[in-house]
């Protein structure tokens, strides 16, 4: 097999996009799965790693700016703790590793591989904060997650040990948590649409599907190309009831002791999986400018009497891109002709090709080539590195135009059971519907089809519901209206 054809993806997005998705993360350098016998892991490589971290610079540059530190709480909850709130216990229960044994010694209390740190965080908390000059109390911090699922492992989307962060913060009202709520989704969403190029919904999930133990939980929503919807991040507000757990009060100003209202949020490198999944194509990875890792590579192109020209024009600019801020790479190998390092540039979804030949030199100009549609244009040598700047714009408009089509376009509404189920067994996406807000009417429409209610609005003016609606699925009256879809 030639180095061309071990480049290509041989698997097709639209037909089959489970398996062309494996192999974009692995071709693109991006994952390998975890050693035999431990299914359900993965080995992040640095590629990706590269994009999570620029993720990570993204949302902790906002956290910062709206008050919050980074802490950092062990990795093993005691499970004393995790009982002290019994909602979150059964929660995750199915999911819990736990540790019973250290060296040759049985511990005396098993101790839980952190699914979640709520149980371990908000005691800290509770010995933080005293009177409400301490608050708002807000940390947060970056770390990995087990939840022992029993689903096959899809790399960022479901695996057994993810990277995540979870912010956690104590307030003194319910308005003043449920503020801190919604400026997080705020940011979640920005995450999306200002850095990944991903357009997503906002919502709420159901009471029956809301984090254990919270108050409400909203969620942010981004619909793949497969018509299936990704959970992209949640916000909690959590109310008083973990704060009653752990004993997390404050005096007022009148010295009365009060239960602080706390909430918790997180975003995983799920968000990883949708970038993959939203932007690449059959010829591989895709990536905005944003976060690509190279948003511009550089392929001279000479003959043996044109290469010394060539490549010191492609290195001029590539030093004055560089000093521009640009991520750039000169890929000057002498073994590797320019049809292969466009395959392979490609394949790992560098956004923007500058292609350099003899004539680009005479005439002091560079051809730009856009990763996502193979647009060409000519640029002057100029202020390229202004221009450029200008071609990343127009690159991340293109991802986003195109995802924000798929999302519009697949928003569809049902008004009887057989609709929802029409619907989504033909197109995917969401489905809008009237919903009586019973958890049975969604478990009758996800025996039938695998699909769930995502989110519903999260006030009354958005629900759309009008007095005398019925329930599409039970046909008694309907509260609010819910999106069905499947979900990855």
């Amino acid at each position: 097999m030639s180095d061309e054809q071990e480049l290509g993806i041989t698997e097709s997005k639209q037909y089959n996009t489970g398996e062309w998705y494996a192999e974009v993360v692995q071709k693109a350098g991006l994952a390998n799965y975890g050693p035999e016998g431990m299914s359900g892991f993965i080995v992040t490589r640095p590629r990706a790693y590269a994009l999570w971290e620029r993720v990570q610079g993204f949302l902790d540059g906002l956290f910062k700016d709206t008050g919050v530190q980074n802490a950092y709480f062990p990795l093993f909850i005691p499970e004393s703790y995790l009982e002290r709130e019994k909602e979150i216990v059964e929660g995750f229960d199915p999911e819990v590793a736990w540790v019973t044994q250290a060296g040759q010694e049985e511990l005396e209390e098993r101790l839980a591989v952190r699914p979640t740190s709520e149980s371990i965080i908000a005691p800290y908390m509770s010995q933080w904060v005293r009177s409400h000059r301490d608050l708002p109390l807000r940390v947060n911090q970056w770390a990995s997650v087990v939840r022992w699922e029993a689903t096959e492992t899809k790399p960022f989307f479901r695996t057994k040990e993810f990277l995540w962060q979870e912010g956690h913060t104590a307030h003194a009202t319910h308005e003043d948590a449920w503020d801190e709520t919604m400026l997080r989704l705020d940011q979640y969403e920005s995450v999306y649409e200002d850095l990944l190029a991903i357009p997503v919904l906002r919502g709420a999930k159901p009471d029956h599907d809301k984090f254990p133990g919270a108050h409400t939980t909203t969620t942010v929503e981004a619909l793949m190309p497969d018509g299936k919807s990704v959970q992209a991040g949640t916000s909690h507000h959590l109310g008083t009831g973990f704060a009653e757990a752990f004993d997390l009060t404050y005096t007022d100003e009148d010295e009365n002791t009060q239960v602080a209202h706390t909430t918790s949020w997180g975003l995983s490198w799920r968000s990883l999986g949708a970038l993959i999944m939203t932007h690449s194509d059959d010829q591989g990875l895709v990536l905005p400018p944003t976060v690509a890792p190279e948003q511009v590579v550089i392929v001279p192109i000479w003959q043996a009497d044109t290469q010394e020209k060539v490549l010191d024009y492609a290195e001029e600019i590539a030093e004055e891109l560089e000093d521009a801020g640009v991520r750039v790479e000169l890929d000057d190998r002498d073994e590797r002709n320019p049809g292969f390092k466009f395959n392979e540039w490609e394949l790992k979804g560098v956004p923007v090709r500058f292609e350099i030949g003899p004539n680009e030199v005479d005439d002091e100009v560079v051809t730009a080539v856009h990763r996502p549609d193979g647009e060409s244009v000519e640029l002057d040598r100029e202020n390229i590195a202004e221009a450029v700047f200008d071609q990343f714009d127009e690159v991340y408009a293109k991802l986003y135009a195109a995802a924000e089509e798929n999302l519009e376009s697949n928003i569809r509404e049902a008004s009887s059971r057989n609709e929802i189920l029409g619907t989504i067994g033909q197109h995917g996406g969401y489905v809008k519907a009237p919903w009586c807000s019973k958890e049975s009417c969604e478990e009758e429409i996800k025996e039938q089809i695998a699909a769930e209610i995502v989110m519903v609005p999260l006030d009354d003016e958005e629900s759309e519901i009008h007095h005398g609606e019925e329930c599409a699925v039970c046909g008694e009256a309907a509260e609010e209206t819910a999106y069905f879809a499947k979900s990855y």
